[in-house]
């Protein structure tokens, strides 16, 4: 399934129905007089969250949405039938925004919950509606009110409990792979992952979603690379696990580098829990390794943990890492 993260649609609701101008004219009674129904209301739209969606790929391909049409009223004070609510199922995570891209109207944020963003038109009155003493026989109807239309914008932004984080090739999605039961696409190059790739991890009869996040490079806050195609989801995350090449001729600039695009888009990005992991030890010797590891800690006081994600080495660790991270 491919990712979509935006789009733009219309949506209209159905109008009302118009009301009826009837009269009783039935045999063997006198006095007919007014008996014109009321029209039916218009269908709204209405968008509502689903956890089993993490992609808005079904408004790729439609992006029109008109609802139903309320009937117009008929004789002997029939109303007319209500028309039908469209429903629009989108991922937690989606924000509704107006045509300008910017105005926020609505934030899915949990599942299974409901937003009307657009609203079916009221029915029409009958003229029996407009019967009175002085007016026995009204010939006045209205017709149905119109339903609301318009563009909007619809942005998903994912939700996950971590985040991974890290440059181009730090391996990413092959730690996403090992951890969960997600199959994102793997090679041996930079920007391998272009769109977020989610997965559930399971340990101890506990779950966290992680989510891999495309590579991140320097201007990254600017637009450049991946730029906000990368920024905006890692928002919605609760914590990062950030991924760090071992081989990397330099670990402090490596790792600085990200935190510094996080900060200078968001400041409040650099403030959130972090977990240090370092990748591929089993490609360099275990007296360079001591070395770099000392000079990172001389710059940066931070807890960190050692994998080979290839040799499977240290994920049991990370995985109770993460836990600890999520459900305390």
């Amino acid at each position: 399934m491919k990712f979509l993260d935006q789009v733009k649609i219309y949506v209209e609701a159905g109008s009302g129905g118009n009301g009826s101008a009837s009269f009783r004219r039935e045999k063997f009674i006198e006095f007919g007089g007014p008996d014109g129904g009321d029209g039916g209301k218009g269908g709204s739209i209405i968008l509502k969250s689903d956890r089993n969606l993490n992609t808005l790929i079904d408004f790729r391909y439609q992006q029109h949405f008109k609802a139903e049409r309320g009937s117009d009223g008929k004789r002997k004070k029939q109303t007319g039938k209500n028309g039908k609510d469209l429903v629009l199922k989108v991922p937690i995570g989606t924000q509704i925004l107006e045509e300008d891209n910017n105005t926020l109207i609505h934030d899915f944020t949990e599942n299974d919950r409901e937003l009307v963003i657009a609203k079916g038109g009221s029915g029409g009155l009958g003229n029996v509606r407009f019967k009175s003493s002085v007016n026995r026989a009204p010939r006045k109807k209205t017709n149905g009110e119109n339903g609301e239309k318009f563009w909007a914008w619809l942005q998903l932004k994912i939700i996950a409990d971590i985040g991974i984080i890290g440059l181009p090739n730090s391996g990413k999605s092959s730690l996403l792979s090992s951890l969960t039961k997600a199959n994102p696409k793997i090679a041996n190059y930079p920007f391998t992952t272009i769109n977020p790739n989610l997965g559930v991890m399971n340990y101890h009869d506990k779950e966290a979603t992680l989510a891999d996040i495309p590579g991140l490079i320097e201007g990254a806050h600017k637009g450049s690379g991946l730029g906000h195609k990368f920024l905006k989801h890692i928002e919605r995350c609760k914590s990062f696990l950030h991924l760090v090449d071992i081989t990397n001729s330099d670990l402090n600039e490596s790792y600085n580098q990200v935190r510094n695009e996080l900060n200078k888009y968001n400041p409040k990005l650099s403030k959130k829990k972090e977990i240090v992991v370092f990748n591929k030890i089993d490609l360099i010797e275990d007296k360079v390794l001591e070395e770099k590891l000392l000079n990172f800690s001389k710059k940066n006081r931070k807890n960190f943990s050692l994998i080979s994600i290839l040799r499977k080495n240290g994920l049991k660790k990370i995985k109770q890492i993460i836990i600890e991270n999520v459900h305390t």
